[in-house]
């Protein structure tokens, strides 16, 4: 059993309950360290069960380490009420916010009247939100390669090219790069670039506006997430002084990273110099969040989240201005927090 399941089961007395239940595809593989398919874990103290179907019992077997393969044929559900029985286990834990409505009454329908369903939430994610070293090698290793196509568009970032010609060229790099995308990317150029999440369109790309590019990579699982702004030709004065104020907001707010503050007094700091300049009301999502097995996790860098900052914690800093029918202007970079502060993953 390795650490990552024993710092779980330590929480089962706090929560009253005998066993758990995970139906999350990403909690399966964080804890077991394997590509989970199609499959629920069912966590004991003294004994763990992955359950899935013959399609993926060999493989599971093979692939998995301490833990049992025990394979269903028909429904997981009632699979799981047998294994309860089996472990005399009367208080069976879950995550309400990763199981459907239906999945809860196939539940209620099968569980026996001895037995009790416990609603816990992010038991699992809150594992997550501190990375171990390797995890934070290979996130490094995702912006290393990260870094190199950003380096590499600024030779293909050009006016007369159009947004879907520059994604076709990034997308062949990362192909010939043997790697993929964390999430599809971003390339929005002039006033595409005033929508946070704009799509890569056939507009083509003009002298004297600012192009916003956002990719992520993906290294056996673990993402990256930045935004660069690309400038071509002469910068106009408005979109200059907007960059500016939008660095420097970013350079504050990582100034203030360090372990024991919250998370929102990270957005406080970003958010604040922005209103000072009169540019807040063009920023109207969260300075950042959490990234590893999943591109959007916990913590949240928000102006509501009072999460407590841990070291280990690695998440993006990305504040933004987006002037409606201009541009937009963001610059997204990932930290590290540390013993004493963060570390600036990207750069």
């Amino acid at each position: 059993m390795n650490e990552r399941f024993k710092k779980f089961i330590d929480q089962f007395e706090h929560q009253k309950i005998d066993a758990y239940l995970i139906t999350d595809t990403v909690n399966i593989t964080y804890l077991t360290r394997f590509p989970a398919s199609e499959s629920w874990l069912l966590v004991f103290r003294d004994e763990i069960f992955y359950i899935t179907d013959a399609r993926y019992t060999l493989e599971a077997k093979q692939g998995l380490q301490g833990i049992t393969v025990a394979e269903y044929t028909k429904s997981m559900i009632p699979r799981v009420f047998e294994l309860m029985g089996q472990m005399d286990a009367y208080a069976l834990g879950f995550d309400d916010r990763q199981v459907t409505l239906a999945q809860f009454k196939e539940m209620e329908k099968h569980c026996p009247a001895e037995i009790k369903l416990v609603a816990t939430g992010d038991v699992t994610e809150k594992l997550r939100w501190v990375k171990e070293k390797w995890e934070v090698d290979l996130i490094r290793k995702a912006l290393k390669l990260n870094l190199k196509a950003y380096r590499y568009l600024k030779g293909v970032v050009k006016p007369g090219v159009t947004e879907k010609q520059v994604f076709a060229k990034l997308e062949s790099y990362v192909k010939k790069a043997g790697a993929g995308f964390s999430f599809s990317p971003i390339i929005a150029s002039g006033p595409n670039s005033c929508h946070p999440h704009a799509r890569v369109t056939s507009r083509k790309i003009k002298n004297n506006e600012p192009v916003l590019i956002d990719m992520g990579m993906d290294i056996r699982g673990y993402k990256s997430d930045l935004t660069r702004m690309f400038f071509l030709g002469k910068i106009p004065p408005l979109v200059q002084e907007v960059n500016d104020f939008v660095a420097e907001s970013q350079e504050r707010a990582i100034k203030k990273i360090r372990p024991g503050i919250p998370a929102s007094d990270v957005d406080y700091e970003a958010r604040n110099f922005l209103e000072q300049h009169g540019l807040a009301k063009y920023f109207g999502h969260s300075l950042g969040h959490g990234v590893g097995l999943e591109i959007h996790e916990s913590p949240r860098i928000s102006q509501h989240n009072t999460t407590i900052l841990k070291e280990g914690m690695v998440f993006t800093v990305e504040p933004a201005v987006y002037i409606p029918h201009k541009f937009g202007i963001r610059i997204e970079d990932m930290v590290l927090v540390t013993a004493n502060g963060c570390e600036v993953l990207s750069r």
